[in-house]
């Protein structure tokens, strides 16, 4: 048990820069306390104490806006960075290394008992407000990324996205942990196509117009305006695309 919580506090220094001192680590650290807690709330429930190890983990809730219930099974290196609403269930299985990041919920659907809650490979990372529901498994090395919801089983070395999620494969890339905001992004880049090539078939359709009325030809701006509202400009460009193309969309 002491190597256990040993662990817990030695991978904050290795995975969150944000860690200067050990100082600073102990006292600032929620999500240290909440597995600390749940630690001693898991060893008492796994001698079927009743209600003591619930009431640490709402006092552990309390104290840290994370709640694990103490029936989870949570291995050694698992780091909650920041952590506020973050729910870890019953049956839930979290391997080593997990990463999890702050609103994230290893949660059930709501339909299944017994183990309803998914299993966490080693070495995962759950982003920011991603939700993984259901008795499903995670595999090793597998990404989350923030704000997708996870229903189906992920094999190893994948990265989900998207609501509902969806698998891209990238098996035996080696990528940083704390990189999980550079995720894949394929509906965006089909949506990005199909931008370019609207732009570039009304752009070709006003250069067939010009060559066939001559230089004496004038764009109606007004006109435009009217039809396609806030979509067209006189110069052939469109604003909210352009918007949309540096990362302001999805």
């Amino acid at each position: 048990m002491f190597n256990t919580l040993r662990t817990d506090f030695e991978v904050i220094f290795a995975r969150d820069p944000a860690a200067r001192n050990w100082v600073e680590v102990l006292l600032c650290y929620p999500g240290l306390h909440a597995l600390w807690l749940y630690r001693f709330a898991h060893a008492l429930h796994k001698l079927k104490l009743p209600v003591i190890p619930r009431l640490i983990s709402q006092i552990a809730r309390w104290l840290t806006g994370i709640e694990i219930h103490p029936g989870a099974v949570i291995g050694t290196g698992a780091f909650i960075d920041h952590g506020m609403g973050v729910v870890i269930g019953e049956t839930a299985i979290v391997g080593d290394n997990a990463l999890i990041y702050q609103g994230v919920t290893l949660g059930g659907t709501g339909k299944e008992s017994g183990k309803r809650h998914p299993t966490l490979g080693h070495n995962v990372v759950i982003g920011a407000g991603a939700k993984v529901l259901g008795n499903i498994l995670i595999g090793d090395n597998s990404r989350i990324g923030a704000g997708s919801v996870v229903l189906k089983s992920v094999p190893s070395d994948c990265t989900v996205v998207g609501i509902p999620g969806r698998v891209v494969h990238r098996h035996g890339e080696v990528v940083s942990p704390l990189d999980h905001s550079h995720i894949p992004d394929p509906e965006g880049d089909v949506i990005r196509g199909l931008l370019k090539r609207v732009e570039q078939l009304e752009s070709q359709q006003l250069e067939n117009q010009h060559q066939r009325l001559g230089n004496t030809f004038v764009i109606d701006c007004d006109l435009l305006k009217d039809v396609r509202p806030k979509t067209f400009s006189c110069n052939g460009t469109k604003p909210e695309n352009d918007e949309f193309m540096e990362g302001a969309g999805i």
